[in-house]
């Protein structure tokens, strides 16, 4: 059912409405689609106070300060009017065209008591006729209840009234009402258990700020003569249309005054930002609609100067790359610990960290920052804390690439956040286990060992211009979803992945990665399930061709090993059953197999503690290059960023030495059909080698 016709629920209990049920209220801005937004169509009667107030409002503000600025006064002259018309739906069980007509009316004439204009009320009915009709049952609501929900919340539109600024909620049916002076704000009687500056309450039942604006704005009965071309959906591409509705392009927005400005922000989005900052414990909190990669390029840009030295791991994110590019960065790279068994890449200790440091010493040299991907797509974690604590002795600011760890610290049984560590800037992909929509991500900075002026100004070269709002949008909302269930909301999903583990453990030939594995390392990921197929003979790549063929089950990640499956607040439990019989299947036709033939596969993520750079990547990129066949590439400087995607780790970086071990491994990706990003040659029979005097 589309937004606008759905009454919209809340775990926050009330006496009128069930804890499974209880109907939200939010803050909607004066320009709502009751309202005209210039002065010269305002309508209502200039001897009611309430409307002298707004048109004096409208007159000398603009629509953005004139937000919040009308009191509820009109709530209590619409009281004893509007009971009448709830009285009307008593016995009825759901809500028709025919039993709303009524009540209707009782409503239009107590808007018209009121002193609204005929335009405007006759708007008003409309649209909370429209979306009565269109809610339907909803199980523990009762009709008039679900009719005293959305007059409020229309009403709440109409006056513009901030929901903070009232002292109760708006009276439900049933309740007592007094008029409180000359004010005329609604109580209630304490009896009702709900206290007057419960404000909590209020918290949980309102929308999130950039949600609540982007919502007000797509309400707006608005003539439009601005981008985007679709229109707020008059002109959206019909096959896009038919898969996933219109109500996507309505709130597909530019920025529009009332929607804030992402490089300067000051409304809507200063405030998503600043309650995901407290939420996630950061000094401040920077939302992004470039994705991680975007926070890591700014990250690597406000910490170092070209020629800088940058201190992170070879099995960094291609985006750390990228950076170095586009800064001139120099790269000081640590070699990760590697599970051989795994095939698997870990991550870097604090050991590695200070002799890296101390290497750079003896050259005369210190790093301008540290970059830790932690957790690794496998979600094993590096000791951040203590990496932190080496590196803050010495001044140097600490990245962390916590892509894949944006939920963490939010269960007893997640691993710690960096920044609860002590990290400088952390990057997080709140779109990969949190539940923000896909690109959309949050830069987070800490302590004062950076500036925050320069993160601004990186963030604004490499971010675009037009942001998404529904990216934004969606940024708030999964904060709030965090902030709604704080402490439980992953009790259900990791309860669901230790039970999934504890059964495939029990499968003859099948493995599953713990934290004993690595010894060397401080925690894994309870949601990010790795499971290994090498006894069975089968390689990575073809037990997970099985499970998708089969059994429909789509992973995360395959290795030469190895496969990953990613739980998360949306994985069903039978979809992991599914998973189970899968692998259970898998083990049972392939039990006789050669047990020899999965290590024939080639190994990949070793190779990479071999390679060897002869220019940084900057020169490498920019350097003149041919292209040579791939046979005639080995020993030559590579002049492209070959990666496969997933995991987005660089098998050759520009300006690295090209490997036999590494052709052999891109190839055999390439055969098992594993997506090579990056080489102007997809098909992998050429590559692109830098032009030097030796090459």
């Amino acid at each position: 059912m589309e937004a606008s016709a759905t009454a919209q629920f809340s775990t926050v209990p009330s006496r009128h409405f069930p804890p499974s049920s209880s109907l939200s209220i939010h803050k909607v801005p004066l320009t709502s689609s009751i309202f005209p937004r210039s002065s010269s169509s305002w309508t209502c009667a200039a001897g009611n106070s309430f409307t002298r107030q707004v048109r004096g409002a409208i007159n000398s503000k603009s629509r953005r300060e004139m937000r919040g600025v009308v009191r509820a006064e009109m709530f209590g002259q619409l009281t004893s009017g509007l009971e009448t018309a709830w009285n009307k739906l008593k016995g009825e069980e759901v809500l028709t065209k025919e039993n709303i007509v009524e009540p209707m009316r009782d409503v239009t004439r107590a808007l018209l008591e009121a002193d609204v204009s005929l335009p405007v009320v006759r708007r008003f009915v409309q649209v909370v006729s429209d979306q009565a009709v269109d809610t339907g049952v909803v199980p523990g609501v009762r009709p008039d209840e679900q009719l005293v929900k959305i007059v409020h919340d229309e009403l709440v539109k109409l006056m513009g009234e901030e929901v903070s600024e009232l002292q109760r909620l708006y009276a439900a049916l049933g309740n007592k009402s007094e008029r409180k002076g000359d004010s005329k704000i609604v109580e209630f009687d304490t009896t009702d258990n709900l206290t007057h500056n419960d404000s909590h309450e209020f918290k949980h039942n309102r929308l999130p700020p950039l949600v609540s604006a982007l919502k007000a704005s797509a309400e707006e009965d608005a003539a439009s003569f601005h981008f985007p071309g679709h229109n707020r959906g008059q002109a959206a591409p019909s096959s896009l249309a038919h898969l996933i509705g219109s109500r996507p392009f309505l709130h597909d927005l530019p920025e529009l005054p009332e929607l804030d400005n992402l490089f300067a922000p000051e409304g809507p989005i200063l405030e998503a930002q600043k309650q995901a900052a407290k939420l996630f414990g950061a000094s401040e909190t920077w939302f992004l609609v470039g994705g991680s990669t975007c926070g890591v390029q700014a990250a690597i840009m406000t910490t170092c100067l070209p020629g800088d030295v940058l201190i992170l791991p070879r099995n960094c994110h291609i985006s750390a790359i990228s950076a170095m590019v586009l800064t001139g960065v120099v790269p000081k790279y640590i070699f990760p610990e590697y599970a051989t068994e795994w095939d698997i890449a870990c991550g870097i200790t604090p050991s590695q960290v200070e002799e890296a440091i101390e290497e750079l010493e003896m050259e005369g040299l210190k790093p301008a920052a540290v970059l830790v991907v932690s957790p690794s797509y496998h979600g094993i974690c590096s000791d951040v804390g203590a990496i932190t604590e080496l590196c803050h002795k010495k001044k140097i600011p600490v990245i962390v690439d916590e892509a894949h760890g944006a939920h963490f610290g939010f269960h007893q049984e997640l691993p710690i956040s960096a920044l609860a560590q002590g990290a400088d800037i952390v990057v997080q992909s709140t779109h990969k286990v949190l539940c923000s929509l896909t690109q959309s991500s949050m830069l987070h900075q800490s302590g004062t060992l950076v500036d925050r002026e320069r993160i601004c100004r990186c963030l604004q070269t490499l971010q675009s211009s037009s942001p998404s709002y529904l990216l934004l949008a969606s940024l708030d909302a999964a904060r709030a979803q965090l902030s709604d269930n704080l402490g439980i909301v992953f009790d259900e999903s990791i309860e669901l992945a230790v039970e999934t583990i504890s059964t495939i453990k029990e499968i003859p030939g099948v493995s599953v990665i713990n934290i004993s594995n690595f010894p060397k390392f401080c925690a894994i990921d309870p949601l990010r399930v790795t499971v290994g197929v090498q006894q069975l003979g089968l390689s990575g790549y073809e037990a997970d061709d099985i499970l998708y063929r089969d059994f429909g089950v789509v992973c995360e990640l395959v290795g030469t090993q190895s496969i990953t499956f990613a739980f998360n607040l949306g994985t069903k439990r039978e979809h992991a059953s599914r998973l189970v019989s899968g692998l259970k299947c898998v083990a049972e036709r392939h039990s006789d197999n050669d047990k020899s033939s999965a290590n024939e596969v080639s190994r990949g993520f070793g190779i990479i503690n071999c390679m060897q750079m002869v220019l940084s990547p900057r020169d490498a990129f920019f350097a003149p290059k041919r292209k040579v066949s791939i046979e005639d590439s080995l020993g030559k400087i590579c002049g492209e960023l070959i990666c496969p995607y997933p995991p987005g780790i660089p098998v050759m970086i520009p300006g690295e030495l090209i490997t036999e071990s590494a052709l052999k491994y891109l190839l055999n990706l390439k055969g098992n059909g594993v997506a090579i990003t990056g080489p102007s040659d997809h098909l992998l029979s050429s590559i692109l080698v830098c032009e030097t005097n030796s090459n």
